[in-house]
């Protein structure tokens, strides 16, 4: 019988440890929109506290999290300024504009990292011709720039210069406690920087469903409004919140397993030809590669690795993201580098034949 494919797509494949099952099975619950479930006051307390905020919020999604964060700092008309590869600007369906009449003003980094002379002259005059730039979005760590950590001065530079230009800054902290792990910079050391912070709960960490979006407290009322317009009240939610609680008790140290994982299999891809690390240096869990175009796209080599046990996801044409997380061991790693060196070498065979 075969063997069960790897799944190394991404982090939100994981399932609940039996230890998280039984938590949120043992939840105490109410209803949240009338702000009356304990499990969920507690996550949002917890999280808040961890990141130095006054409040914070529990939703269904990152992307609504994020999306609660640009309605509650913006008005239709305004721009906020992000890099161009970031989740907000690509994975959320244009929701700032859809949602909340918000544009977008984009920056090439460099595998997701900004430089603070990039932006020094892209705040708009105050002129009726133009849009109002009023918001600083950064991504930490970085998913399309292979889970690159953006360094601390360049984020403390960031920020201070957009506070200084009376703009207000939000972090898409999806995946920061990589960032956090990884540096050893505590959560509410990166979060000072930013007036709003959002984290998920259901990549690295492990849990079901679930991201919170973290602010001064007035801010974060705002967002409890917008939440229901957007759809994400929520009632006995407090079985989601149990697996959160979970999550930051007993998830977060261990991403460093996931992280040594991750630079395994990147040593190996270094020596795999056809195959090139982009970028060269992996800071966190997740792995993308270039594929040479003699093993076919990256849409075709997924396909052969699906077939030999190994799921990757193709980023464009000639891209392949892997994802090393909490349901991957030490063993799966060796396997998947079986399957890819073996894969690449009959991709290539298959070509010159």
């Amino acid at each position: 019988m075969p063997s069960k494919p790897l799944d190394f797509r991404s982090d939100t494949v994981t399932k609940p440890t039996d230890a998280m099952r039984r938590a949120m099975a043992a939840a105490e619950v109410g209803d949240d929109v009338f702000g009356e479930d304990p499990t969920v006051n507690r996550l949002q307390e917890r999280l808040a506290a961890l990141l130095g905020k006054e409040a914070a919020l529990f939703v269904p999604s990152g992307t609504m999290s994020n999306q609660l964060a640009v309605r509650a700092h913006c008005r239709p008309g305004d721009e906020l300024i992000c890099e161009t590869g970031c989740h907000i600007y690509n994975y959320e369906q244009g929701a700032h504009v859809q949602l909340s009449g918000v544009s977008t003003r984009t920056v090439d980094g460099e595998f997701g990292v900004m430089r603070i002379e990039q932006l020094v002259d892209l705040v708009r005059p105050l002129d009726p011709h133009c849009v109002r730039t009023r918001l600083v979005c950064l991504e930490n760590t970085h998913n399309r720039g292979g889970g690159r950590i953006l360094p601390y001065k360049t984020v403390e530079a960031i920020c201070d210069w957009a506070h200084n230009n009376g703009l207000q800054t939000h972090l898409d902290g999806a995946r920061l406690m990589n960032a956090v792990v990884a540096t050893g910079i505590p959560a509410d050391g990166w979060a000072g920087h930013f007036d709003t912070v959002s984290v998920c709960f259901s990549k690295g960490l492990g849990a079901p469903v679930g991201s919170a979006l973290a602010g001064p407290r007035a801010l974060i009322d705002r967002a409890v409004y917008h939440r229901k317009l957007f759809g994400g009240g929520m009632r006995q939610a407090g079985v989601l919140a149990a697996a959160a609680l979970y999550a930051l008790d007993h998830h977060v140290e261990r991403l460093a397993e996931d992280h040594a994982h991750a630079a395994r299999l990147a040593e190996a891809v270094r020596g795999i030809d056809g195959l090139e690390l982009r970028p060269p240096e992996v800071d966190t869990n997740l792995v993308i590669f270039h594929v040479d175009p003699r093993l076919g796209t990256a849409a075709e080599l997924a396909k052969r690795l699906r077939a030999g046990g190994l799921l990757v996801l193709p980023l464009g044409k000639r891209l392949i993201r892997a994802v090393t997380h909490l349901d991957v061991t030490a063993d799966d790693v060796d396997r998947a580098i079986e399957i890819l060196r073996t894969t690449v070498r009959d991709a290539a065979a298959a070509t010159q034949a």
